[in-house]
């Protein structure tokens, strides 16, 4: 089954509408401003999945319903009250929704088309690249409710933004307004309404027209690499690399670069 075909209760899901080759999903919970539910949740691993599989799909799309004045406004804090640290061990199994994107084999666009809160902002940090809305807001309030982040955000926005500018958004609450994210690197990209969804989607175009073969390695080496030393990363990039060298789309590549014309990349 392709993505398109797919059937979800709190998610839509659109697959070459917008862009040849993206789809999109958008979290669509508008009267909950798109907060991550237990069904949000399963339902987003599966459309993951679902979109690395789709061979009409080389990028995501990751976004809220516009309704909801939201990106993700962070986890259903509804669901909290009735739990035990164990349950609450359960319910946190591997592989969660944050690795699953994290992790997929095709490029992820944060598409920040308002508040990204709490396990919202967590969620955009899984995605490799982070293009907001003007007006969106973003940071981890959790420590507000006694809590810390736990879908990744102690780690990922480490990573972004660096140990001081993580610590001073956990440990205060306090949010960021697009631009502010984008100054300490939270955002990779700022645009106001006019722009925000042309630059989304000419962005996720140019990718989505690549190589998917060089795409998932491309990601692998940089998300391996932050997990290894210099020289391990290193190593691995240039196994990764001459790896490349055994596929027809880098022949393809050459022999379009060759002779003036624009690639057709197959995945092969």
């Amino acid at each position: 089954m392709s993505l398109a075909d797919a059937d979800y209760e709190t998610l839509d899901v659109e697959v070459g509408e917008r862009a040849e080759r993206v789809a999109t999903v958008t979290i669509s919970r508008p009267d909950a401003r798109n907060a991550l539910n237990a069904t949000v949740r399963s339902e987003l691993k599966d459309a993951v999945s679902a979109a690395e599989e789709d061979p009409a799909v080389r990028v995501l799309v990751l976004t809220g319903d516009d309704e909801g004045g939201a990106f993700v406004a962070g986890a259903d804090v509804t669901e909290f009250g009735d739990r035990d640290q164990f349950e609450q061990r359960r319910v946190s199994r591997r592989p969660r929704v944050y690795e699953m994107v994290a992790e997929a084999t095709l490029p992820v666009v944060a598409r920040i088309n308002g508040h990204a809160l709490g396990g919202g902002c967590e969620l955009a940090q899984a995605c490799d690249v982070r293009i907001a809305k003007a007006d969106a807001k973003l940071g981890q309030p959790e420590i507000n409710l006694g809590l810390i982040p736990g879908g990744g955000g102690t780690q990922r926005l480490a990573d972004l933004v660096g140990e001081g500018q993580a610590l001073k958004l956990i440990l205060s609450g306090e949010l960021l307004d697009a631009e502010e994210a984008a100054d300490v690197g939270l955002v990779e990209e700022v645009h106001d309404e006019d722009a925000f969804d042309e630059r989304v989607y000419d962005f996720a175009e140019t990718v989505a027209a690549k190589s998917p073969i060089a795409l998932e390695l491309a990601k692998e080496a940089v998300r391996s690499g932050s997990r290894m030393g210099r020289r391990e990363g290193l190593d691995y990039e240039a196994e990764l690399f001459t790896s490349l060298f055994d596929t027809a789309d880098l022949q393809g590549g050459l022999d379009a670069f060759f002779e003036g014309r624009e690639p057709e990349f197959r995945g092969e």
